[in-house]
């Protein structure tokens, strides 16, 4: 391998002497954690909400909530041990929030500091508090507040996530374990739980029910208030014997009295500051109290409006203020009617009434036409807002509702008056100034990040924020163009066509970027989407749909380079599209001037949709909903995950089982996901809540595959203890075993009538049961290896088994006879679906594909290439419009499966590649494959320059020869071929070994070459001749690595029996075996002198040994896990090892000490520079491991800067000095830290599709100075 190499001088530091007041120190640290957890835990502080919306209404008043504490309801739920939720409901305006307030005071009156009293106000018109996310962010804030003991339960997760804790993708169920350990505390003082207005709560409110009315149940010292309005699906979820409801309505009589008192609080209030006379507060006090109809809103707005009013105007004012909220809604809009400022007023209540969140005075003015003398004053606007006051309200530079009633009050009753030309008219409004407020507002790099990997997570905004203005545009103007009515018309008009053509020709790019700083990527696919969906059949010019397509794949092909960094956006996009993107091509002028060359990447895009990430092990299971609005993944990482398929973010992650996941299947009526693991278990979920809600305990080993029956009322499990178990999910119970197998059992499957269920097993057979009877009914044989999945059809004619044979059968199930059978996998099939009706049948396969069938002809109808590894499952969504696969890789994909046979354009080998080599001259570089060749490739063009063909088996190793004129290969097919790399021909094969050759290496002069051979010898070859010049025989077990010393006199081999040797290559005799590793030796090296050797093994260690005498001099220890490279220092007084616990440690050898240790992904080759000792060269980049200038009695474990480009530890980023530059998809991404190589600034990686593909980098920093 060559390189170059720099230094460029960058400063470090470091600490000397001792450090004092330890525990002082670690205290402090430990308090600035605390308050950072609570910091971030903390979304509002519920008492600031509570003080707010008591001020807002004029303070909080005994006499208007204290007949609720003489309420018979009231004190069966505060004395009665069984009644744990007390539930206030009513219609809107009647005093909810305010009683809720009350008993607050007074529950903290009464118990002081015994007690904890935690609530939480939910306001549908701020997102800060409508979700039940914030909901348990703000109890748990409250508890903790007042607790601090119980932080502790936060802070253990909190410690691993840091502020994602609380507001990723799984926040809820995060959240609902942490509260649920809080409870469970046996420190917990005695706890009232208050949430107000529930009907208020957006999004999440079912999860939000059931946690309420499950912890009672389970945590009998905890009560619980809520309340919220007369809402039937509220009713159905509260309505238990736990709860004790009190119903405003039924209560009309003490609602009124409690009106009656808040009334003379307001008239006395306003009396005192307008100084009316007796008369007229008398006057006032009466017309209230005959109009209020036992609604506190209606008095407060009333109240709000005369206070606005002079003293002289207020019994004129107050004759026209209507009983009833409806009527005074009424009065409020022929008062905006009458304002000069009619027109605006009109417009904003219309915008206010349609829009998907409160929107801030900077939105407002993108969002809505405004009178010039309006919309650039900061001061007039807020004067608007105020006449329409009676409706709207502002809170910190938000408008919002003053009451959801209000809103409803606007969209039910004002169509004609507000919303002039409809409600779809105003939608189409938003949606052109929402395109206009983006055209004014986005630009690249709008935030000056200035890095094109600058991390999402330390994007801080600016002051003043430049995306302000168009915040709300970049997030729903799609949606505003759905509800124009635009989807019920034949065609957009023409003015429509042009903004979004525009739009997407111009700004589409800076919308992503914005998107990424919003945390907003999944609502924009979202958006594409829903674009898509608008075009689809309308009489348009396709160029259009095309483009909207071609944007649509774009967004979701890299949205975790878009959602990780801004401003990737403008370059892994721009490199790793397919060439005929119209994306990429209308945007090339944005692509980084840092990559020089243009990468070989496919012309179009393939059938995969989406890649979703996310596990941290293989993905064994896959499961679609019905409705395909979810998929469900099981994982070998423990957890079940369920994701959104079509902006592939994962909306849950369902976390319980201590073993791998098997297999996962949802319930017919999808309110239920079953999951079967190692743990030998079964869990059954609510999907919904990410709870579990049973576990099915009964197996004694682990659990292979569930199933349920089509009603939904049976679960039928396979274990590994060959039996199928039988449960009723709703006791949890087992109802029947099925006995009778001798093996293990893979696979169960019901028939839709469930009359049948099918099981496969180890055996190679599969058993078809009469589960009422527990019987056998009949047993298919034909396979000749294990049996792993089963599938019936639908209709139940057919039955179709994958095996480890490579095939797939289908079977009638009646007569028990093969009907078919599938050739085509080059590996074990792992899975088979079919489509729901019945044309295809899919296949997930070892050989890294799934294949789509035809069961009708037995043929292949199309192969689906992606996965970098072995697919384990496949599932078709219910239209059969999706196919999904879940892969040893941990991806899942999404498949297009009508788009028919998908052919690469890219030329490369037809299996993963498995080896990459440069030429000494950086020139060339050749690959081996699993695809039993080895390609020549030119680096400045990218294209295979020759294939090397002649191998019947893979390729294992391959060699350049110094002077850059010879390639040798070595294959499994036992032989060792040597090439003419320029012509393509093979010069000789070296015949002789009967077992695969793992290795081969020239000699220094290129006269002789070595080969070692899972047959135990090691082979010299005169390659000039082809013959075989001596048989090193002695080893016991395969020969894994070899090295010539500089001389060529000796050569020493590492075996996987455990030892070294070393050999005269012109005898053939073993001049020494150095004995002492206790695991296979993997890596061996000379010093530069040759008078050290040293070793590395399996047994985690390295060995330093004295050639001359055969002795160990030294035993390295520290790795826990197998070594797997080893590296000398051109100066003799360094050693390196790299070792699959993602370390690099260096050593002294002199002392055997380490010195420090690289805390890196693992690395299959290290290299010290010959000129720049301090710098260790590595699979995935260049350390400089000298830069602290100090060396310590213990090693020092640290992240050491890169050098130069490089490879971050998930091989998904290219780096530069360390810092994230390139995003790689994972279509690109080598599939090991070996295929990964630079030589220069040319880098080349090893594709699991079998390319390789090269980028030539600027030898210049490619990050911009500051």
């Amino acid at each position: 391998m060559a390189y170059t190499t720099s230094y460029d001088g960058s400063n470090s530091g470091f600490q000397v002497g001792q450090n004092l007041g330890h525990i002082t120190n670690q205290f402090l640290q430990s308090e600035a954690l605390n308050q950072a957890c609570l910091r971030d835990l903390r979304t509002t502080d519920p008492h600031h909400d509570k003080d707010r919306i008591q001020n807002t209404n004029g303070g909080l008043l005994k006499d208007s909530y204290c007949w609720v504490l003489d309420n018979e309801g009231f004190q069966q739920w505060r004395d009665n041990q069984s009644n744990c939720l007390l539930w206030i409901r009513g219609d809107p305006g009647k005093g909810k929030t305010m009683l809720l307030c009350g008993i607050i005071d007074e529950l903290t009156r009464t118990f002081g500091d015994t007690a904890n009293v935690s609530f939480f106000f939910c306001q549908a018109t701020d997102v800060r508090i409508n979700n039940a996310t914030a909901v348990l962010r703000g109890l748990i804030y409250s508890l903790v507040e007042k607790q601090l003991s119980l932080l502790s339960h936060v802070q253990r997760q909190y410690d691993k996530a840091g502020k994602a804790l609380f507001e990723d993708i799984n926040a809820w169920n995060a959240l609902s374990r942490i509260f649920t350990d809080i409870l469970k505390d046996s420190a917990l003082q005695s706890t009232y739980l208050i949430i107000d207005a529930l009907d208020e709560c957006t999004s999440g409110l079912p999860s939000l029910l059931d946690l309420i009315t499950r912890i009672p149940s389970a945590y009998p010292q905890i009560k619980w208030i809520v309340s919220s309005r007369n809402w039937p699906d509220i009713e159905e979820r509260l309505d238990t014997t736990q709860t004790a409801p009190i119903s405003l309505e039924l209560n009309e009589a003490s609602i009124s009295e409690a009106v009656c008192k808040f009334i003379e609080h307001k008239v006395h209030y306003l009396a005192k500051v307008k100084k009316y006379s007796d008369e007229t507060r008398d006057t006032i006090c009466r017309h209230l109290l005959s109009n209020s109809q036992g609604t506190f809103l209606w008095v407060a707005l009333v109240c709000q409006d005369l206070d606005r009013t002079s003293r002289r105007h207020a019994l004129k004012k107050l004759e026209a203020f209507p009983p009833g909220l409806d009527a005074l809604y009424n009065r409020m809009i022929d008062q905006v009617r009458n304002s000069e400022d009619a027109e605006p007023c009109k417009r904003i209540l219309a915008a206010m009434s349609i829009v998907y969140r409160p929107i801030a005075f900077d939105e407002l003015a993108s969002l809505v036409e405004l009178p010039d003398d309006l919309s650039g004053d900061s001061e007039a606007l807020p004067e608007i807002i105020a006449i329409c006051g009676s409706f709207l309200t502002v809170r910190e530079d938000t408008i919002i509702f003053v009451h959801q009633s209000a809103k409803e009050f606007l969209l039910r009753e004002t169509q004609n008056e507000v919303f002039t030309g409809g409600i779809e008219t105003e939608h189409h409004k938003i949606f052109s100034r929402s395109l206009l407020a983006m055209f004014k507002t986005l630009r690249r790099d709008i935030f000056q990040l200035k890095f094109p990997g600058f991390p999402i997570e330390k994007v801080i905004p600016p002051s003043p924020n430049p995306l302000t203005a168009a915040k709300y545009a970049c997030v729903y103007w799609v949606d505003h163009l759905h509800h124009s009515g635009c989807h019920e018309k034949d065609d957009l008009t023409v003015g429509d066509r042009k903004r979004i053509g525009d739009f997407l020709e111009k700004k589409y790019l800076h919308w992503l970027e914005a998107l990424s700083i919003l945390g907003s990527v999944s609502q924009g696919i979202a958006a594409m989407l829903k674009l898509d969906d608008l075009l689809q059949g309308k009489s348009e010019p396709p160029a259009l749909l095309y483009r909207v397509q071609d944007a649509s794949r774009f967004i979701r092909y890299h949205r975790l380079a878009i959602e990780s960094s801004p401003l990737q956006v403008y370059s892994s996009p721009l490199i790793f599209s397919p060439m005929l993107s119209l994306t990429r091509r209308c945007y090339q002028k944005e692509r980084p001037d840092w990559v020089l060359n243009e990468p070989l990447v496919d012309k179009d895009w393939s059938p995969c949709l989406q890649t979703l990430e996310g596990h941290s092990s293989s993905v064994n299971s896959i499961a679609w909903s019905q409705d395909r609005s979810r998929l469900a993944s099981g994982s070998k990482d423990n957890t079940v995950r369920i994701w959104d398929p079509a902006t592939g973010q994962c909306v849950s992650t369902l976390e319980g089982h201590s073993g791998s996941v098997n297999s996962i299947a949802w319930s017919q009526d999808e309110s239920r996901l079953a999951s079967a693991s190692d743990d030998k278990t079964v869990r059954i979920w609510d999907p919904a809540t990410g709870q579990c809600a049973s576990t099915l305990e009964g197996h004694s080993h682990w659990v292979n595959s569930i199933a349920w029956s089509q009603d939904g009322s049976r679960l039928a499990s396979a274990s590994f203890t060959n039996a199928v178990r039988i449960w009723d999910p709703a006791t949890g119970q087992c109802a029947s075993t099925l006995e009778g197998y001798s093996h293990l059992v893979n696979s169960i499957a019901w028939s839709q009538d469930r009359i049948r269920l099918a099981s496969a097993s180890f055996n190679n057979a599969v058993r078809i049961w009469d589960p009422a009877t527990g019987q056998c009914v009949s047993t298919l044989e034909g396979h000749s290896d294990w049996v792993n999945f089963i599938a019936w059809s639908q209709d139940g004619s057919r039955l179709a088994s994958a095996s480890s044979d490579n095939t797939v059968r289908i079977w009638d199930p009646v007569t028990g006879q093969c009907v078919s059978t599938l050739e085509g996998h080059s590996h074990w099939v792992n899975s088979i679906a079919w489509s729901q009706d019945g044309s295809r049948l899919a296949s997930a396969s070892g050989d890294n594909t799934v294949r789509i069938w035809d069961p009708a002809t037995a043929q292949c109808a199309s192969s689906l290439v992606g996965h970098s590894r072995g697919v384990k499952s496949i599932a078709w969504s219910q239209d059969g419009i999706r196919l999904a696969s879940g892969s040893v890789d941990n991806t899942v994909r999404i498949w297009d499966p009508t788009t028919g046979q998908y052919a690469s354009t890219l030329e490369g080998h037809s299996s993963w590649v498995n080896l990459i080599a440069w030429s000494q001259d950086g020139i060339r570089l050749a690959s081996a494959s699993f695809d039993n060749t080895v390609r020549i490739w030119d680096p400045a063009t990218g294209q295979c320059a020759s294939t090397l063909e002649g191998h019947s088996e893979s390729v294992n190793f391959i060699a350049w020869s110094q002077d850059g004129i010879r390639l040798a290969s070595g294959s499994a097919d036992n032989t060792v071929r040597i090439w003419d790399p320029a012509t393509g021909q093979c010069a000789s094969t070296l015949e002789g070994h009967s077992e695969s050759v793992n290795f081969i290496a020239w000699s220094q002069d290129g006269i002789r070459l070595a080969s070692g051979s899972a047959d135990n010898t090691v082979r010299i070859w005169d390659p000039a001749t082809g013959q075989c010049a001596s048989t090193l025989e002695g080893h016991s077990e395969s020969v894994n690595f070899i090295a010539w010393s500089q001389d060529g006199i000796r050569l020493v081999t590492g075996s996987t029996d455990n030892t070294v040797r070393i050999w005269d290559p012109v005898t053939g005799q073993c001049a020494s075996t150095l004995e002492g590793h206790s695991d296979r030796v993997n890596s061996i090296a000379w010093s530069q002198d040759e008078s050290r050797l040293a070793s590395a093994s399996d047994d985690k260690t390295v060995r330093i040994w004295d050639p001359a005498t055969g002795q160990c001099a030294s035993t390295l220890e520290g790795h826990s896990h197998r070594v797997n490279s080893i590296a000398w220092s051109q100066d003799g007084i360094r050693l390196a090892s790299a070792s699959d616990d993602n370390t690099v440690r260096i050593w002294d050898p002199a002392t055997g000490q380490c010195e420090t240790t690289l805390h890196i992904s693992s690395s299959a080759f290290l290299q010290f520079d010959k000129v720049n000792f301090n710098h260790l060269h590595s699979s995935i980049g260049t350390f400089d491991i000298g830069f602290t200038g100090i060396v310590t009695s213990t090693p020092r474990c640290s992240t050491f800067p890169q050098h130069g480009y490089g490879l971050n530890e998930d091989r998904s980023w290219i780096t530069y000095n360390g810092v994230n530059l390139l995003w790689l998809p994972s279509d690109y991404r080598p599939t090991h830290s070996s295929l990964f190589t630079m030589s220069a600034t040319n880098l080349a990686i090893g594709c699991s599709s079998g390319v390789v593909i090269f980028l030539a980098l600027t030898q210049q920093s490619p990050i911009p100075r500051l």
